[in-house]
């Protein structure tokens, strides 16, 4: 059986190669988080385990996106973009639908480094002065009112920044700002009766993508290296957990075969005859 470690969906990086190598915006936060995870995924193909599917949050993304749908052929914006503020409607393009494909997504190819760099986008607006504006979906369930202010949640914003940076190079004009569609589970009632009830709140985000190119050469840098690099961030902050486990695992495992070739190497002791009892 294949090492569950070692995926075939695409091959393994080759210094110096001609073709364009795909990069995914989930790849770019992989390397601003852990440099060497990323090269050992790009590189060797050994990827971190997988976690599993959040197929609520991915029922909610769907039904988002057939409520924005509905009033995108209408030409209106929805009732929650009135109730935030939001001067904008759903935005019509022939290449919607692809462009949140998970494989295939926004396009754009970075010359300088010759990376092939994709994102599958939620949903885009469009404003009264004739810019597109990213949309992402969030759901959560918690307590308290949901935000975009917690540390870990830069990498939300990262993500829509690389979608800005993606449109950009496709030739779009883009809003700086650009908006969370964050629905927060309640748990406040008293009973579950097969329905979750969910209050949304639209969270407005200035992006800045300057960082995009600049981290695209230090990542190519990073994969043309034969040197693993140093272990980088845990996504929720700490050292990554991902390395941190398998160094752990690793000092372990050396621990018990040293035990182990140690014991070999004693002497045979013979045990004590025993005694006739009298």
């Amino acid at each position: 059986m294949a090492n569950s470690y070692y995926r075939e969906r695409s091959k393994p990086y080759e210094p110096g190669q001609k073709a364009p190598f795909k990069v995914s915006r989930s790849k770019i936060e992989l390397f601003m988080q852990c440099p060497r995870c990323f090269w050992l995924d790009v590189r060797l193909k050994i990827t971190r385990p997988s976690s599993p599917p959040f197929n609520i949050n991915k029922a909610i993304d769907e039904l988002f996106k057939k409520e924005f749908d509905s009033y995108r052929q209408q030409a209106k914006p929805h009732p929650i973009m009135v109730e935030f503020g939001v001067r904008a409607i759903p935005y019509q393009h022939e290449s919607l639908d692809i462009w949140r494909q998970n494989f295939t997504g926004v396009v754009a190819i970075h010359e300088p480094t010759n990376l092939h760099i994709f994102g599958a986008v939620d949903d885009l607006w469009v404003n009264d002065k004739g810019e597109v504006i990213v949309v992402d979906y969030k759901a959560t369930a918690k307590t308290s009112e949901v935000s975009i202010d917690s540390d870990w949640q830069v990498s939300y914003k990262r993500q829509m920044e690389v979608y800005q940076w993606l449109l950009r190079q496709n030739g779009l004009k883009v809003s700086d700002t650009g908006y969370f569609v964050y629905a927060n589970g309640r748990m406040d009632l008293d009973s579950f009766n097969d329905r979750v009830e969910f209050r949304t709140k639209v969270i407005p985000y200035k992006g800045n993508d300057a960082w995009v190119e600049p981290t695209l050469e230090k990542m190519k840098a990073c994969m043309e290296s034969d040197v693993m690099p140093p272990i980088g961030n845990g996504a929720m902050g700490g050292p990554c957990e991902f390395c941190t486990y398998a160094r752990q695992r690793t000092e372990l495992t050396i621990k018990e075969l040293q035990s182990a070739h140690a014991k070999k190497k004693l002497p045979e002791t013979r045990a004590p005859k025993a005694q006739k009892l009298l």
